[in-house]
């Protein structure tokens, strides 16, 4: 590995007033994330107005059964396309940090992974990785269409990151949607709320906004040489891996990553 442009060596008391200056901007990050969450429990919130199927373990269920009996749901897009033999490397990263549940349990949520794919093909992937928690089914519906997990402007109303067909501007190709681009699978995360009055989708987010449910990256934010990726500063001080959510070199967490 090539390591260059590390930081000065000083001693432990230069050191420590770093640390102390560098804990202020640290305190008002931690400030400004608690403004933030609480804004985002501010938002306004959208009847759910369709029954989705999906199927699972025990065949199919609705969405409302999705929920477990518990008023909260949380909703992994799981990019699986039906067409593929394995699921997404990228989701798969953020899903070996789905462990036990029972402390989203206790306060009431409920998680579980969404993908396109027939359920045969999930439950043999599942197996395969070693994971437990609840994953269903999709597959010919439009749940992952109308909540923008999966992009086609033959079933919904195209939507990328929040901007429409119209005035988007695709991130990796960097132009404008085209007919070519139906069926891309993108990763999400949405959140639902049942009441006696109904079903609630208060939340939903893409892209980078998944990154911190990758468990491997706020420790290697706290490193020295960080994530290793392409667009981190200082540059030239770590080879970019190319092991970033969508990166060439991801692999799918049974295969060995390239050294």
């Amino acid at each position: 590995m090539t390591i260059g442009k590390l930081p000065a060596v000083v001693s432990r008391e230069e050191w420590l007033a770093a640390r102390r200056e560098l804990l202020i901007r640290e305190k008002e990050l931690t400030r400004a994330r608690d403004r933030l969450n609480a804004d985002r429990r501010r938002l306004p919130m959208v009847r759910v107005e369709r029954d989705y199927a999906f199927e699972g373990p025990a065949g199919p269920v609705s969405l409302a059964e999705l929920f477990d009996g518990r008023p909260q749901l949380v909703v992994h897009h799981f990019m699986f396309d039906p067409d593929w033999d394995a699921a997404c490397a990228s989701c798969s990263s953020a899903a070996e940090g789905i462990a036990g549940l029972r402390r989203l349990h206790i306060r009431s949520t409920t998680l579980v992974a969404v993908s396109r794919a027939p359920y045969p093909k999930i439950a043999a992937f599942r197996e395969r990785m070693g994971w437990t928690f609840p994953w269903y089914s999709s597959f010919g519906g439009d749940f992952n269409y109308d909540f923008h997990a999966t992009l086609d402007d033959r079933v919904a109303p195209v939507m990328l990151h929040f901007r429409d067909a119209g005035e988007l501007n695709v991130p990796w190709t960097g132009g404008p949607w085209t007919t070519s681009l139906r069926g891309t699978e993108m990763p999400g995360l949405s959140t639902f709320l049942r009441t006696d009055a109904g079903i609630f989708h208060t939340y939903s987010t893409y892209g980078r906004g998944l990154e911190e449910f990758h468990n491997g990256n706020p420790y290697l934010d706290l490193t020295v040489l960080g994530r290793q990726e392409p667009w981190e500063e200082p540059k030239g001080r770590a080879t970019p891996l190319g092991l970033h959510v969508g990166g060439p070199a991801m692999r799918l967490p049974d295969e060995p990553e390239r050294p």
